[in-house]
C-alpha cells in the first residue's frame, strides 16, 4: 500500500496536464507523442516531425542525450541535438519534448524542451526527481525496469512535493523472464493507476516491445485500456536509425496506426485524436 503521507497522487477528479494547447489526461482526447528515438540530423528529423504531425501527432520526441546500455552505442547529439529539435519544434508549432539525464542538466533541457521526460534507469534517480519538482515544466515520468507501481507512484511523489504537479506517468514495459518481446507491457497497470491515482498515464509500445510488429497492435490495447496517450518512436528508415530502429515504425505505418486509434478511441468512449 501507499504510504500514508503519499496524498498528491490520490484523488477522485482525474488531473489534465496542459502543453500549450495540447492537454493530456482527464477527458482530454488521446495524446500521441511520435518521432524518432534519438535526433541524429536537423533533415530527418524535420522530415519525420512533418510527416508525423500531418498524421495527427499533437507533440515531437527525440533524444539529445541518450542513456544506452553500451557505452560504445550512440549517445547522441547532445545540446547541438537539443537546439535542433526546439528549432523544428518552434517551425511546426507543437511541442517537444526529450529526455533529460542528470540533474545538472535539467535548466538546460528545460529551456528547449515544452516537456522534460525521466527514462526508466533514471526513475528512482531521486536528486533528478527533486530538481524537476522545481521547475515549471511538464514531466513524463517513465516506469523503472522492474520498478512496483507503488515505487513508481512514489517517484512522481519525488517530483511533486518540490511543487512541480505537471507529472504524466509513462508505462513502457517492466524486465520480466520473457525473451520474446524487449520487455513486458504492463496494461494492468494502467487500470491499476487510474483507480489508485489522478495522474494522467501514458504508454509507450515502442521500447515495451522493442519490434515493429508488435508496436501497432499494442498501441491499440493500450488504448483500450485506458491510456491518456501514446508514445511512439517513427523514423523514415529505421534499418538505418542510429538508437532502436527495430521498433520504429515508418510514416506510412504510423499513419494506418493513427487510422486505427481513431476506431479503438472511439469504441471506448474516448474522445477522438
Amino acid at each position: 500500500m501507499l504510504a500514508e503521507n503519499s496524498i498528491k497522487v490520490m484523488g477522485s477528479e482525474e488531473r489534465q496536464v496542459s502543453i500549450g494547447r495540447l492537454c493530456i489526461g482527464g477527458k482530454a482526447p488521446l495524446a500521441v507523442i511520435a518521432g524518432p528515438c534519438a535526433v541524429e540530423n536537423e533533415q530527418m528529423l524535420r522530415e519525420t516531425a512533418r510527416q508525423v504531425t500531418q498524421a495527427g501527432a499533437q507533440m515531437i520526441r527525440g533524444g539529445a542525450f541518450k542513456p544506452r546500455s553500451s557505452p560504445y552505442s550512440f549517445q547522441g547529439l547532445g545540446l547541438p541535438g537539443l537546439k535542433i529539435l526546439h528549432r523544428i519544434g518552434q517551425e511546426m508549432r507543437v511541442p517537444v519534448v526529450t529526455e533529460v539525464l542528470d540533474s545538472g542538466d535539467v535548466d538546460m533541457v528545460a529551456e528547449y524542451a515544452d516537456v522534460l521526460q525521466v527514462g526508466a534507469r533514471n526513475m528512482q534517480n531521486f536528486a533528478l526527481l527533486r530538481k524537476l519538482g522545481t521547475i515549471d515544466k511538464p514531466v513524463i515520468l517513465k516506469r523503472g525496469l522492474a520498478a512496483t507501481i507503488e515505487e513508481w507512484l512514489l517517484a512522481a511523489e519525488y517530483i511533486m512535493v518540490g511543487g512541480n504537479e505537471k507529472v504524466i506517468l509513462c508505462e513502457r514495459g517492466i524486465r520480466t523472464h520473457e525473451h520474446w518481446t524487449r520487455n513486458t507491457l504492463d496494461l494492468s497497470a494502467v487500470a491499476v493507476v487510474k483507480n489508485r491515482s489522478n495522474l494522467p498515464i501514458i504508454v509507450d509500445p515502442s521500447h515495451a516491445t522493442g519490434h515493429t510488429h508488435l508496436v501497432a497492435p499494442m498501441a491499440r490495447a493500450a488504448v483500450a485500456a485506458g491510456a491518456d496517450g501514446l508514445m511512439i518512436e517513427v523514423h523514415p528508415c529505421p534499418e538505418k536509425a542510429m538508437s532502436d530502429g527495430q521498433q520504429s515504425l515508418t510514416p506510412n505505418q504510423f499513419q494506418k496506426l493513427m487510422t486505427e486509434l481513431s476506431r479503438v478511441a472511439a469504441a471506448v468512449g474516448r474522445c477522438d485524436i
